[in-house]
Parts: structure tokens; C-alpha cells; sequence
């Protein structure tokens, strides 16, 4: 098979170097280089670099001295982006343990299936979730749990308007831990053991293709992604960081916690996307990196007072995993003067597989293979690869791969392919590559509308409809229909300008000048919202489901 070199950019080695390190040794490099600068800013309190590894050993301690952990057991990482989130993730690895991120969304039979699958014998969760953690735990390996407070690490005297859940005093939890009882402990760990290649993180798949799973990592595989990300983005030491992406999905641990920490940046910690809040903070303390999603990036851009805030430190917008609508991008370039840096990656390849360059992005386009990445795009029936500009299943390789499901065997020699002597993973994306080497995804594999044996996939559809100047956020779902077997349904919110002065037609028929016949919309229902993952995704999947059982169709 010949290998097609597309575009790179001229200032980046093709091959990447990564420190032959540990993920905890990031947090005790930038504490030697950096003591003394801040390391975390939580609205008002603030944890210099030697603070946060003083917490970290003190955490790791209690671990390992109070609660027997040892080398490659699991704890459950059950918290909101936090102080707390960032030491007791350290403070696992510094235990020579494995991290088990779980979203805090997430209620008790879905934690019961991660303590049990895992073999977590440890968990830290916040004490609004105790009662969750409880509930899950019956026939589970759990022997202790730990109860954050959030405002233990928040100033009393911060005038910004948090949410009261932020600011909830400490509670009594009969029968567990208190954060800052661990940290009173005052306990210190034996020398670290981990290695680069020994397993660190077990992040769990959404579960769109069924119960989730847990993928393996390791310390090495997460360090390429990092290392690559700060040469990539040209990070400079002392940037603040905004981090609002979920630290416990990997996109978030890559730009909110990994990247940071190893170019010893400020965590500027946002729990939860907030206009007015984030705004605020990426003004106060000079924000200069922002991972953030479309659907973020629109909310902000309609900020009646967007220009208020001074945002003159921002230098790079990025995120991954949705497209961003191309008049956004342009909103984005005209009044901030950014362009958004997309990127590409799966929690089985530790966030990046793909990432437009700096210097020349693309716009809705996914970038070009990474550091030590390959990637095809091929049939998905017979694996061949397919030539430039057609459409097939992306497939990836390198060193950001994860070394496969937790106990699931069979999954994971699925999940891989072998094409002359290199191991690829299956994507389950389809999409294309053109001449220069940049990546495109048309849709997931099994996102695809079949309107009378023409496919329609939804997100083409979807890129157009965010080009109409009513549209705020739209998503493109399939309809039964009695005559063509399934067609087109739009799922549009409006600008709030817009609302009551144009109707569905109006939105149909301007689709129609647009895009095939096949391919416009023969429905368009007008809704106040649309449901979001924590990262900002919109659930396609929620509301193709909710339409299959109100028209009475199989399960798509």
C-alpha cells in the first residue's frame, strides 16, 4: 500500500518525541520549574504549583496508608471540573493507581455498572453525589469513599454569581472520608513505581453502541497527545487555560488538565459552561488557550455584550467531536479575530488522532493525521482504501491508541484491523480525505438517513441549514415516512430575533435552493432546545430514538 503524505506544517518535526514519562511527573517537573506561579484559579482561590503537588502527596498518601490502595488498583473519579478534581486525579496516579473518570451526570445504576466493572476499591465523589456512590455500591469491590466539598477550594469572598451547589458548606458523611480529613492526615506515599507503559486511566465509551466500556491506557499513550498538543498549539508557559471541557471525558483531560499541567499553565476552573461566568474569568485572568464547544462558541458569540469583556489575551479556540457551522467560524474570525482549530479524536485514541494546523486550517474539516499518526479512509465492506475525495470509514493508528477494552477481549478484536503488518482501529466514522492530506467526516457510520435508497447524511444537512441567519443550532434526524420508507426531519432553535417571524416552510423551501431534493428537510419542527452532552455535543441519538417511538418505527 502506498502511503499518501499530505500537507504539514513547515515549523513541526513529523515525528514526535515524547517525554519518556509518567503523568504525574508533568505535576512535579512544573512544580521544580515553576513553584511558585499558579497553578490553579478557582474564583478566587488559588493553588500555587507547589501548593497543588503538596496536596497531591498528601492525597496519594492517604490512599496508599490509610485506604491499602496499590499499584494498579482502580478509584472512581466522581466530580465536577474542580480543584479537587485536579489533586485527586494526580494524587491516583502518585499511588501508582489507575484513574476511573466518571461523569458526574451520571446516576446510580449507570455508577453501579462503572464501580463493578472496574473493580474500583476506592471512590471520590462530591458530597451532592454521595447518595448516588451509596446506591451503587451494593455486590461492588468498594471499601472507602471520599466526599469532596467544592467550596473548600473556592473564596468566600468571590463576588461572581455561582451556582448554590458551588457554595454549599461541608456536611457530615457518617461512615466516610472528608476531603479535608485526608488532607489533615498528613500521610506521604513510598517512592512512585508506575511506569510510561503501565496501564493509568480506564475514561468509558458513551455507550451509543451499548453498555459502555472501559478504555485502557497508559501513561505513554496520553503523553504523546500532550506533548503533541503543546508543540501543535505552540503553548507558552504561564498560559491560562479556560477549563470547561469535562475533565473526566478526554477531550477535557487533554486541554483542561494534561496540557496545562505540562507546560505549567493556570487551570482556570468553570464547572459547567456559563456565558456570563466564563466571560468574566477569560477577561480577569487573561485566558489565552479556550477548548470549547460549537455549541458554546454560539452562546457566546450572541452575548448582547460580547464586547465588554477584554478578551485580548485569547489566542486559540479549539475543540473536537462536533462540527463547527461555517458562519459561526466566520463570526468568530470578525469579531475576535480567531479562527477555531477543529480536531479529531475518540476516547480510544486519548483525544487527538487528527488536528488542523495553526497556520492553515480548514473549515468543518477534521485536519490532517497527528504526530506518528496514520490514517485511511477505506471501503468499510472490503477495507480497501479508497482515493482522494471519496467517501469511506476513517481508520487511525499510532501511539495515542488505547491498548483496548477492559476485559472485553472480543470487543477489542473488533475494534482493530491489521492492513499490511500495521494495526488500525475502526473508526465508525465515514468520511473523506482530500488531495492535501485533510480529513473530512460526512457522519457516523450508523448516523445515515435512507430517504427512498438515497443517503442523506445529517450533518451535510445540518451545515447548511446553520448558513440561514434565523438559525442558531439545528440537528437532522430521520422521520418515518409511508411512501419513501424514512425522510428528513430538522430539529431547528432559533435566534432570539428570529422567533415568530418565520415559519417551517419558509425554512424548507429556502433549503430547497440549496441542497438535492432528496436532502432537504420535509419536516421542520421549531424547539426552544436541543439536548447536549456535558462536552457540549448535541444528542442526535436522544432525539432520533424519541422520534423512532413516537412514529412507531424499529430501533434505528
Amino acid at each position: 500500500m502506498k502511503e499518501f503524505i499530505g500537507y504539514w506544517p513547515r515549523h513541526l518535526p513529523r515525528h514526535l518525541e515524547a517525554p519518556d514519562c509518567t503523568l504525574f511527573d508533568n505535576l512535579r517537573i512544573s512544580a521544580q520549574r515553576h513553584g511558585h506561579r499558579a497553578a490553579i484559579h478557582s474564583f478566587g482561590h488559588e493553588l500555587s504549583y507547589r501548593e497543588l503537588l503538596e496536596d497531591v502527596e498528601r492525597f496519594a498518601g492517604w490512599l496508599v496508608r490509610r485506604a491499602g490502595v496499590q499499584r494498579g488498583d482502580r478509584v472512581l473519579l466522581y466530580l465536577q471540573n474542580s480543584a479537587q478534581f485536579v489533586i485527586a486525579y494526580h494524587g491516583i496516579l502518585r499511588a501508582d493507581a489507575v484513574v476511573v473518570p466518571v461523569n458526574p451526570m451520571n446516576r446510580a445504576p449507570e455508577v453501579a455498572h462503572y464501580l463493578k466493572d472496574s473493580g474500583a476499591c476506592v471512590a471520590v465523589c462530591a458530597q451532592d453525589l454521595l447518595s448516588q456512590v451509596e446506591a451503587a455500591a451494593e455486590g461492588s469491590a468498594l471499601r472507602q469513599v471520599i466526599v469532596a466539598t467544592y467550596a473548600d477550594y473556592i473564596d468566600p469572598a468571590c463576588e461572581d454569581p455561582l451556582p448554590a451547589w458551588l457554595r454549599e458548606p461541608r456536611r457530615a458523611a457518617p461512615g466516610h472520608v472528608a476531603w479535608a480529613d485526608v488532607m489533615a492526615a498528613g500521610e506521604r506515599p513510598g517512592p512512585p513505581q508506575a511506569r510510561p507503559d503501565d496501564l493509568c486511566g480506564l475514561p468509558y465509551t458513551s455507550g451509543s453502541t451499548g453498555v459502555p466500556r472501559a478504555c485502557m491506557h497508559t501513561h505513554r499513550s496520553f503523553m504523546h497527545n500532550t506533548a503533541g498538543m503543546a508543540l501543535w498549539h505552540w503553548t507558552a508557559p504561564a498560559t491560562a487555560f479556560l477549563c470547561v471541557a469535562p475533565m473526566y471525558h478526554v477531550a477535557g483531560l487533554s486541554h483542561s488538565l494534561h496540557l496545562p499541567i505540562y507546560v505549567g499553565g493556570t487551570l482556570v476552573i468553570l464547572p459547567r459552561w456559563d456565558r456570563e461566568l466564563a466571560l468574566r474569568l477569560m477577561a480577569r485572568t487573561r485566558v489565552g488557550h479556550a477548548a470549547i464547544p460549537p455549541t458554546a462558541i454560539i452562546d457566546l458569540l450572541a452575548h448582547p455584550a460580547l464586547e465588554r469583556f477584554d478578551l485580548g489575551a485569547l489566542r486559540r479556540v479549539t475543540a473536537g467531536g462536533a462540527s463547527m457551522p461555517l458562519e459561526v467560524c466566520k463570526q468568530l474570525r470578525e469579531r475576535l479575530g480567531l479562527d477555531f482549530i477543529e480536531g479529531y479524536g475518540m476516547t480510544e485514541t486519548a483525544a487527538t488522532t487528527h488536528n488542523n494546523p495553526i497556520e492553515r486550517p480548514k473549515r468543518q474539516c477534521l485536519g490532517v493525521p497527528f504526530f506518528d499518526t496514520r490514517s485511511l479512509v477505506v471501503d468499510p465492506a472490503t477495507l480497501r482504501p479508497v482515493a482522494p475525495g471519496e467517501e469511506g470509514e476513517i481508520l487511525v493508528a499510532g501511539p495515542q491508541l488505547f491498548q483496548g477494552y477492559w476485559n472485553r477481549p472480543e470487543d477489542t478484536a473488533a475494534a482493530f484491523v491489521d492492513i499490511e503488518g500495521t494495526r488500525f482501529l475502526r473508526t465508525g466514522d465515514i468520511g473523506h480525505a482530500d488531495e492535501e492530506g485533510y480529513f473530512f467526516m460526512t457522519d457516523r457510520a450508523k448516523r445515515m438517513v435512507n430517504a427512498s435508497g438515497f443517503k442523506v447524511w445529517p450533518a451535510e444537512v445540518e451545515s447548511v441549514l446553520y448558513q440561514h441567519p434565523a438559525v442558531r443550532e439545528a440537528c437532522v434526524i430521520g422521520t418515518h415516512d409511508a411512501y419513501r420508507g424514512e425522510t428528513v426531519k430538522a430539529l431547528v432553535v432559533l435566534h432570539a430575533s428570529s422567533q415568530g417571524r418565520m415559519g417551517p416552510q419558509e425554512l424548507i423551501d429556502w433549503s430547497r435552493e440549496r441542497m438535492a431534493a432528496y436532502k432537504v428537510p420535509r419536516i421542520v419542527e421549531f424547539v426552544e432546545e436541543l439536548p447536549k452532552s456535558p462536552v457540549g455535543k448535541i444528542l442526535w441519538r436522544e432525539l432520533q430514538d424519541a422520534e423512532n417511538e413516537a412514529t412507531g418505527k424499529a430501533a434505528r
